[in-house]
């Protein structure tokens, strides 16, 4: 190596290393160390792949009716132009929609790519490498359910979401809360029943090692495990605020976290521009997080009325799940977790009713844990919820609301063009329907059937069309 490439590859390593140090995904600070390195002379410019996809009737996200005969150009990654009657330009790729219904591609706002379809006791005994495989083949099928985008609200997806950003797996985009933040005995103590008192000079036991979940206890550690996760390059922060349903040691009614510890994150958060999100589902655990500043919370089955207001005041995300004890329960085999999740499912009807009598931003998200059969419902998750919306509101809640809530992670957004529309300018992420989900929600239920074109990114990944 001369000493011109080594002076070059250290200024590399260097604006590598500050970048992730910043908060950029790692996929974009190894971008920048392969500009940083020397190149050869620069090629022409590739021409802009485009595609016209004419004859569909849109829903564009926002509004119920459906805008009959448009034609859509699609340049790269990004919608340009919505109108009747596009000329192709020469070299376009040319779809005709045939008048199946567009729709923006779907997003979850509470998924789990590692623990959506590996049982806990795998998880606990497998190989990350193997668990990531698993994660990889479990995010390519909720694309080709159309979803789109996801905001992974716990676990090391970060790998994941690099190898999806630069086209080695197929993939919804990823907005990476990174480990979930838990304190000794919280939702994210996955630790054993004997590995406690804790030895200060003992490793971290698997789960922590991997980074799918950090235990922190006192403003300082929670203060320096807060800039660790972001430093990983999480979109926002998960801290587990209250007791939850897979885990054995933490009671449903148990707050966690004292008020310092959890506006400590907050403000940690806030330091690089973005939320916190907590698990919580009791009065007491969410008042307690929103006064520390919280900005959205997951779950929130238990909740009464004065705390939905409160939500209301505040301009708090609920982001909730249509989780019932129904064919699609997610499976416990404990009598402890079974019983808890009944407790928290009998809550899901009025806490939605609630949520809506009061105006909340309400998101959608499925939620779904441990078991690939339970996973491939994620469509028919999503008409669950027209128990309590329209399909308009439902598929609005899917798209637009949801892209809103992705958007909250100002600076740490990993994608921060436009989300959950059909308009001019937003990215090229959309669905072609056989059939009018906004009459008929169910569709969206078999996407098998009844998806005929799923493009994320500008890039067809699914096409029954000829």
């Amino acid at each position: 190596m001369t000493n011109v490439s080594r002076r070059v590859f250290a200024a590399a390593v260097a604006i590598g290393a500050v970048e992730v140090g910043r908060g950029v995904p790692r996929a974009k600070a190894h971008t920048l160390l392969a500009q940083a390195a020397p190149t050869a002379p620069p090629a022409a410019p590739a021409r802009v792949r485009a595609t016209l996809i004419k004859g569909a009737r849109i829903f564009n996200g926002t509004a119920p009716a459906l805008v009959e005969g448009m034609d859509v150009l699609i340049e790269g990654n990004m919608i340009r132009r919505i109108e009747r009657g596009i000329d192709a330009p020469s070299g376009t790729t040319v779809i005709d929609a045939g008048g199946r219904t567009m729709m923006p591609g779907l997003i979850d706002a509470h998924w789990h790519s590692v623990l959506s379809s590996v049982s806990l006791a795998r998880i606990l005994q497998s190989d990350f490498g193997y668990l990531n495989i698993v994660a990889a083949r479990a995010n390519r099928d909720a694309l080709l359910r159309g979803f789109t985008s996801v905001r992974d609200v716990g676990g090391n997806v970060f790998a994941l979401q690099q190898a999806t950003d630069e086209g080695i797996i197929e993939g919804p985009r990823i907005y990476p809360s990174g480990p979930t933040l838990s304190q000794t005995g919280g939702h994210g103590d996955f630790r054993g029943p004997n590995e406690v008192p804790t030895n200060p000079g003992a490793p971290l036991d698997y789960l922590q090692r991997i980074g799918m979940t950090l235990i922190a206890d006192g403003v300082p550690e929670v203060i320096r495990r807060t800039r660790e996760i972001l430093r990983m390059g999480a979109s926002q922060v998960k801290v587990m605020a209250g007791g939850g349903v897979s885990s054995l040691y933490d009671p449903v009614d148990v707050t966690q976290y004292t008020f310092d510890e959890m506006k400590a994150a907050v403000e940690v958060a806030a330091t690089w521009n973005t939320y916190v999100t907590v698990h919580a589902f009791t009065d007491g655990s969410v008042q307690q997080a929103i006064n520390a500043g919280v900005r959205c919370i997951e779950h929130g089955m238990l909740l009464e009325e004065p705390t939905i207001r409160l939500m209301a005041e505040k301009g708090v995300w609920f982001s909730s799940q249509p989780i019932l004890d129904d064919e699609d329960a997610i499976p416990f085999s404990d009598p402890v977790n079974r019983a808890k999740f009944i407790e928290v499912t009998n809550g899901t009807d009025r806490a939605y009713r609630l949520a809506k009598a009061h105006n909340l931003k309400i998101a959608f998200g499925t939620d779904t844990l441990f078991d690939p059969e339970l996973a491939k419902k994620q469509g028919k998750q999503l008409a669950k919820l027209t128990r309590w919306f329209s399909p308009f509101e439902t598929l609005k809640m899917a798209t637009h609301d949801n892209a809103q809530l992705l958007a909250m992670s100002g600076p740490r957004n990993p994608y921060p063009g436009k989300l959950g529309v059909i308009e001019a300018d937003a990215y090229a992420d959309l669905l072609l329907v056989n059939g009018d989900p906004v009459r008929d929600i169910n569709l969206i239920a078999d996407p098998e059937h009844n998806l005929a074109l799923i493009m994320k990114d500008g890039r067809v990944h699914k096409s029954t069309l000829a």
